[in-house]
């Protein structure tokens, strides 16, 4: 019967939402238009920009005003002309960006940055659930911000887009760090990653056979090298081997198998990952004591913590240091180190949600016909929807689907 009634009001709200939001609908220029704003990234290390000027392009001609910070995308090797050429307006007073009706960056907001934002304005953003913290939530919760957190937004086959498109460039990206750490140039083995006739390839362990370790095996398997993959899920490990078209060693986690593995071989990826909180810890500091001299191990989960026992986060200005004669590279952010190629990965993503906030009438008929965008929101009218966020922080949760009934 509690179902019954909840499908009632789902009902009662989607078609009251309907007939109300065109009514209140903003125009600034014409129908449907939106006033999109893309500021400046001022987190550390940040090289990724949300749109490129060919999707900013394509928004203008679909009768979008697009404010551009200036150099927003000189991280990756955007130019203000660029932007400019394709009709976005640059500014060059950051509070000229938060004025737009709809933010789109990368990072969140800082604390500053959200002092400049204005009530009822919509937040596309990351959320970094990591890092986190109460006075982030309030402060938007207080401005009455309708924020999306990207890292949850979901496709039509109901994967997460933005987390499997930078999972992909990660995973590959990963391999060809290990090769630049394997030459004799950085202070490596002076090994070429891979191998060819006559000499025997590179090993290389990977921890963890979801996007990231599928796309670092892709990538090393290309390049030559002998690849094992380790997993606790039998059913990963066989998508796993369905997905590349062809036999890699694959194991779960057995203890001696394991330790066997990263100790005789080049390169370890880690690329564990924690459904809730930090990332398991897989390989203890005994066994990296035992590697041989110069291998390269890169904890792609140092985000959630990492899965190496002497893992220390760094950074891509000084990404490695050496513990029992063995490189680490512990950067959390690796897609910066290849932001150009993000950026695309990423506006292939946005551009289109922003057409259809346009083409649906307003940010709210757009969420509740598109379940995978629902889902992102976090935070309607200063209220929170996200039920993990109000328990994670102790706050008022409000059902979104009550909480449209009550404001028709």
């Amino acid at each position: 019967m509690a179902t019954g009634l909840r499908e009632g009001m789902a009902d009662i709200a989607r078609q009251g939402l309907l007939q109300t939001q065109e009514a209140k609908l903003e125009t600034r220029n014409k129908k449907n238009s939106l006033y999109i704003g893309i500021p400046k990234e001022i987190s550390f290390q940040e090289n990724r920009i949300a749109l490129t000027p060919l999707s900013v392009a394509l928004l203008v001609n679909n009768g979008h005003r697009v404010v551009l910070e200036s150099g927003a995308g000189t991280g990756a090797n955007f130019s203000d002309t660029e932007y400019a050429e394709q009709g976005a307006k640059i500014a060059y007073n950051k509070k000229e960006v938060f004025d737009a009706d709809i933010l789109v960056k990368i990072a969140p907001p800082m604390l500053e940055e959200i002092e400049m934002m204005h009530k009822g304005q919509t937040l596309i953003s990351s959320l970094q659930t990591g890092t986190l913290k109460q006075d982030y939530l309030k402060a938007l919760m207080h401005k009455k911000i309708n924020a999306l957190c990207f890292e949850n937004l979901r496709d039509e086959g109901n994967v997460l887009s933005v987390v499997r498109a930078m999972s992909e460039i990660v995973g590959s990206t990963s391999i060809l760090i290990a090769a630049e750490y394997l030459s004799n140039v950085t202070g490596g083995k002076g090994l070429m990653l891979g191998g060819f006739t006559g000499v025997p390839p590179t090993e290389i362990v990977i921890l963890g056979a979801g996007t990231v370790g599928e796309y670092a095996a892709r990538t090393a398997l290309a390049l030559g090298a002998e690849v094992k993959v380790f997993d606790s899920s039998i059913y990963r490990l066989r998508r796993l081997q369905n997905n590349l078209g062809s036999r890699v060693f694959t194991s779960v986690m057995q203890p001696i198998v394991l330790n066997k593995a990263i100790v005789t071989c080049d390169v370890v990826i880690g690329a564990i990952r924690a459904s809730h909180g930090r990332s398991p810890c897989i390989v203890m500091e005994e066994t990296v004591a035992r590697m041989k001299p110069h291998s390269v191990v890169i904890d792609v989960s140092i985000d959630q913590g990492g899965c190496f026992e002497t893992s220390e986060v760094t950074n891509h200005t000084n990404p490695v240091f050496r513990k029992y004669d063995v490189i680490h590279y512990c950067v959390p952010n690796i897609a910066s180190r290849v932001p150009r190629t993000a950026s695309y990965a990423l506006t292939n993503i946005f551009a289109p949600i922003l057409l259809d906030i346009g083409e649906f009438g307003g940010l709210m008929n757009m969420v509740w016909n598109t379940p995978g965008i629902r889902e992102a929101l976090y935070i309607y009218q200063g209220n929170c929807t996200n039920k993990d966020l109000a328990d994670m922080f102790n706050l008022p949760f409000k059902d979104l689907e009550l909480l449209v009934v009550s404001n028709q």
